[in-house]
């Protein structure tokens, strides 16, 4: 009896032994979920969006932004986007940010704000229009009255005086 009970334990220990057990989850596992009916890919440490709207456009970064983990600033900061790299929009979520991708992948990396990608090819036009444009001088005001119709006095702009020419 004894015996049984001995041998039917090591068989319920050795099977137990044998059962496979779900890798850890860690923030660099790759998860999926469907939001909005489009199916997103991305690492664990990312937050899926609760609105998608799909865009899958090329887009050029206007200046080093922070990538979020979320679609707020209350995320934390993922990585940088390189000074106008190009990279995949994969649409706009909710509070008006980008789901961002590496150039031709589609696997989600975070979210930046609307503001900090453009188009590809409004990129340039972009540029050129953001750049400061150089002020003309005004040009300068003559306070001058006749006198004695063969003469002029003019007034220094500088002192406030008055020059008889």
């Amino acid at each position: 009896m004894k015996l049984r009970i001995v041998l039917a334990l090591l068989f319920v220990f050795g099977v137990s032994g044998c059962v496979k057990h779900p890798p850890a989850v860690n923030d660099d596992t790759i998860v999926s979920s469907t939001v909005d009916g489009v199916k997103l890919t991305y690492r664990h440490a990312i937050t899926p969006p609760t609105e998608f709207h799909p865009i899958n456009e090329e887009y050029r970064a206007l200046y080093k932004a922070s990538v979020m983990s979320r679609p707020d600033f209350g995320g934390n900061v993922v990585r940088y986007l390189d000074n106008g790299g190009t990279y995949q929009v994969l649409g706009r979520v909710q509070d008006y940010w980008m789901a961002v991708a590496e150039q031709g992948k589609d696997e989600l990396i975070g979210y930046v704000p609307l503001r900090a990608v453009v188009k590809s090819d409004l990129y340039d036009a972009t540029l050129r229009k953001d750049r400061p444009r150089k002020r003309r001088a005004a040009a300068k005001k003559t306070n001058c009255v006749s006198v004695d119709n063969n003469s002029q006095a003019c007034k220094n702009t500088n002192s406030g005086t008055w020059i008889i020419q």
